[in-house]
């Protein structure tokens, strides 16, 4: 089966819901309109009743509001966290068209679809890695600012949980972590097991309270071991530029996959896409991959099962006649893979 990550360049929400229900099915995404509306960047997306976070809309970017004093925004947001009040962290229409008009449509002809739907929310290492305050200080530095994010994105994405189980498809929400791509350079200001303990907070917190399977998504290399540590459901990577990287963490897959963990192959390039790929290439990358998990002893019906297929990463950033064909190549590839 295929989804997508999340962000898309199209405009009309409208026909661009209706292409990816025909297109993926089985696994329908919410899709991130982030040419359409700044609001729907994955950072800005999620900010909503966070203490002491501000939009500056010129710059379409978020800051740490230092100045006078905030407490009872921060003693309303614990409050409202306390009593696992998820309306309150509703991400709204305006900042999330795609979702409500996905649900929309599938309660239209909800037999047509299904039988899972997929979601995401920006992780807590992406998002307090980009959010400085005014002395240009990373939020990763600030450990009240990093429990309200830890915290607000746990009781926001249960939000996205109950809102799209309103579909009754089993409901899939990726964690989504660029900013742990190249992590353990010079240039990460946070500590593995302080990765793990975050993430982990955020995992076990959804899966205390609902039934969801939760993914972690890295487009680009990391420490696999790490994100495998946190317990997840499934690990999304970049299969088409870091496939012999991955392939590295042997014993840590391996104990991922008899523990039921699924690997998300995300075999069809994004910012190295160049409109030349085609579908018995990305055949060919796919089955590097698998042909390597058969040599580990894992048969075809276990690899076969215990894998999904998605872009390397979103694709709003790129022209929409390429983004368009990505997905077209990655239905193709669902389907032929399927046929196998």
């Amino acid at each position: 089966m295929a989804t997508g990550v999340g962000s898309v360049p199209f405009l009309d929400v409208d026909t661009t819901c209706q292409h990816i229900l025909k297109t993926f099915p089985d696994i329908p995404f919410w899709p991130q309109f982030v040419k359409r509306s700044p609001f729907e960047d994955m950072t800005i997306q999620a900010s909503q009743r966070f203490p002491r976070i501000e939009m500056d809309l010129k710059k379409k970017s978020l800051y740490i509001n230092t100045a006078g004093t905030q407490d009872n925004e921060l003693i309303s947001f614990y409050e409202h966290f306390m009593a696992e009040d998820t309306d309150y962290f509703a991400v709204s229409p305006e900042y999330a068209a795609g979702l409500y008009k996905l649900l929309e449509l599938i309660e239209k002809d909800p037999k047509s679809y299904g039988p899972f739907i997929k979601g995401q929310i920006v992780g807590p290492i992406t998002f307090a890695g980009g959010l400085i305050d005014a002395k240009g200080k990373s939020a990763l530095y600030n450990n009240e600012i990093m429990d309200t994010i830890v915290k607000g994105l746990a009781i926001k994405a249960l939000w996205i949980v109950n809102k799209m189980s309103l579909s009754d498809k089993q409901v899939i929400i990726f964690i989504d972590e660029p900013y742990l791509s190249g992590f353990g350079s010079a240039f990460t200001p946070i500590q593995r097991e302080e990765v793990i303990r975050l993430l982990q907070e955020v995992i076990e917190y959804l899966r205390s309270r609902s039934d969801v399977l939760v993914g972690i998504h890295c487009c680009g290399n990391t420490d696999w071991s790490m994100i495998i540590e946190t317990g997840v459901d499934i690990v999304n990577f970049d299969a088409f530029d870091y496939m012999d990287y991955f392939l590295l963490y042997k014993e840590e897959i391996l104990k991922f996959l008899e523990n039921g963990g699924t690997v998300a192959w995300g075999v069809v390039p994004t910012t190295s896409f160049t409109g030349e790929e085609t579908l018995d290439g990305l055949k060919m990358q796919l089955e590097k991959g698998l042909t390597k998990f058969y040599e580990w002893g894992i048969d075809r019906n276990t690899a076969a099962e215990r894998s999904i297929i998605t872009p390397a990463c979103g694709v709003g950033t790129i022209d929409p006649d390429k983004a368009e064909r990505i997905l077209e190549l990655l239905s193709g590839l669902s389907s032929m893979m399927s046929e196998v």
